[in-house]
Parts: C-alpha cells; sequence; structure tokens
C-alpha cells in the first residue's frame, strides 16, 4: 500500500501543522487512531488535521503537546494556522476547498461563491452589509475572487453546481449584473471548466429544500459536506453523514435539466437580461 502523500509544508501554516503533527505521531510510534483516542476522536480526523483538510482547534493544541511532548509547538502555531480572511462560520470549509479534488455544489438562491463575477459580488455583500464603507466590500469582494482562482487550473478541482431556478430568477444587483454573471458560468461550461445543472420550479419538491449543500472530496482524506445558513456554517466529516448528503446530491441531478439544457436555460435567461438593460 502506498505511504502517504507528503505535505508541502511550506503552502500554508495548516500544512505545517499537519505535517509537523505527522512526524511527531509516527516518531511516537502511535497510529491515528491511538492518537485520537485520548482526544475523544477518531483516527480518520486525526489523518485530515494531517492532510491539512481540517483546521487544528487550540484546545487540540494544548493536548496534542502534552501527548507528543512537543513543548508547546502545537499551541504557539495554532493561532497563525487559524487566521483567516473568511468569516469564522465559513473559514474552514474554504481551506478544505482550496485543496479538493471535487466539489459538488446545490445553490438555493445565489450563484456559488466560486463561479461569482466581481458585480454579482459586489452586489450580495452590498446586500449582506447595507452601511459597511466601499474598503469593507472591496476586502470581501477580492477574498471571494481570490476563492475562484481555483479554476484557473484547466482540470481540477472537478466543480458540478446544480442551481436551483431561483438563482437565474432573482436579480441580485439589477439586469446588467445578472446578464454578466449568468454569462460567465455559462462561459465555464462552454469551456468544460465546469459541470452545471438547474432544478427547475416545474421540479417541485426536492431532497434539499432545506438549504445549500457543498460536497468536498480530497485525494488522501475522506469526503466532507458543509452546510450553510444565515450566518451559520457547518463542516461534516462523519462517513454516514456524509454519504447521506451525497445520495441528497445525486437525487437533485437527478431532479434537474441536463446539462444542455441547463445551459440553453442560463444562455436564455441571460439575453432576457441583456435586452432589459437596453435603452
Amino acid at each position: 500500500m502506498p505511504g502517504p502523500k507528503p505535505l508541502d509544508p511550506s503552502s500554508s501554516p495548516r500544512a505545517m501543522l499537519g505535517a509537523e503533527l505527522r512526524h511527531k505521531r509516527e516518531e511516537a510510534g502511535l497510529t491515528q487512531e491511538e492518537l485520537g483516542s485520548p482526544l475523544f476522536v477518531s483516527g480518520s480526523f486525526i489523518g485530515q488535521l494531517e492532510a491539512g483538510t481540517r483546521r487544528m482547534q487550540m484546545d487540540y493544541a494544548v493536548k496534542m503537546d502534552e501527548i507528543l511532548a512537543t513543548d508547546g509547538y502545537f499551541v504557539r502555531n495554532c493561532e497563525a494556522a487559524t487566521k483567516s480572511k473568511y468569516p469564522d462560520h465559513f473559514a474552514e470549509a474554504a481551506e478544505a476547498e482550496a485543496i479538493a479534488t471535487t466539489i459538488k455544489e446545490y445553490a438555493p438562491q445565489l450563484i456559488p461563491g466560486l463561479l461569482q463575477t466581481k458585480g454579482y459580488a459586489r452586489a450580495v455583500f452590498r446586500e449582506y452589509q447595507p452601511t459597511a464603507t466601499e474598503d469593507v466590500i472591496d476586502e470581501l469582494v477580492a477574498a471571494r475572487l481570490e476563492r475562484a482562482h481555483l479554476l484557473a487550473d484547466p482540470t481540477t478541482p472537478l466543480l458540478w453546481a446544480v442551481l436551483d431556478e431561483a438563482v437565474l430568477r432573482r436579480r441580485v444587483g439589477g439586469a446588467r449584473v445578472m446578464a454578466e454573471a449568468l454569462r460567465h458560468v455559462a462561459d465555464l461550461a462552454h469551456r468544460h471548466r465546469i459541470i452545471v445543472q438547474v432544478l427547475p420550479f416545474a421540479a417541485g419538491g426536492h431532497a434539499a429544500m432545506n438549504g445549500s449543500l457543498k460536497l468536498m472530496a480530497f485525494k488522501d482524506a475522506p469526503s466532507l459536506a458543509y452546510l450553510q445558513g444565515l450566518g451559520t456554517g457547518y463542516l461534516q466529516d462523519d462517513p454516514a453523514t456524509v454519504a447521506r448528503h451525497e445520495l441528497t446530491y445525486d437525487l437533485l441531478g437527478a431532479s434537474a435539466l441536463s446539462p444542455q439544457d441547463s445551459l440553453a436555460l442560463i444562455e436564455s435567461v441571460a439575453e432576457d437580461y441583456a435586452h432589459e438593460d437596453q435603452p
């Protein structure tokens, strides 16, 4: 069986912590399960920390230093590894997203962040924070567009989005912004960079009426599911729970329009917005 994938400690503080955790655990002669037991976490959770797909929290860092006799190393470095430009409820999911090999997302209301244009993102954040200064909005937009750099790679991650028809019909930022945003999604689909489907209103009830869903798969770590609400977000790694969410996503895809019909609808709605914007 091949060994674990080597980590690049220079890639991020979290990768550095993961690489050192793996080194110190193996040096101590402990399995992932044996290290996880006194922390009341699974061996797979330790593996996720080592792989960099999960963030080390301070209470875990304290216990790691005690168990592995690392003289406060993990506590000292944990604070740097947990700093993020994203809101607390989304930070860990954004960091996991950056190293995922496959991302599947159901969006019930808004175009997913990875697919947003600058104008659309600005309109979204302005609605969230109507009294914020332009500098604050600029920082939020820049962070969101930086996430989209993941798609600069021609193949990885595989991104598959199911958009509720409400995403197309909700006028975020006005007709011009919507036309540009939907054309951007269509362009990515035309270039075979993403797979996109639309779940039409005509489909009626469906398996994810309670909210959004993001599934992330990794090369050397278990899959994760991220569920987001108003100012909240939950990253789940329990295999049974993730499997249940994967079934939900499969059901959504089965109820949605085909990629070809979805693309045609997206382009048609974009044209409607474009014509509406004409004098």
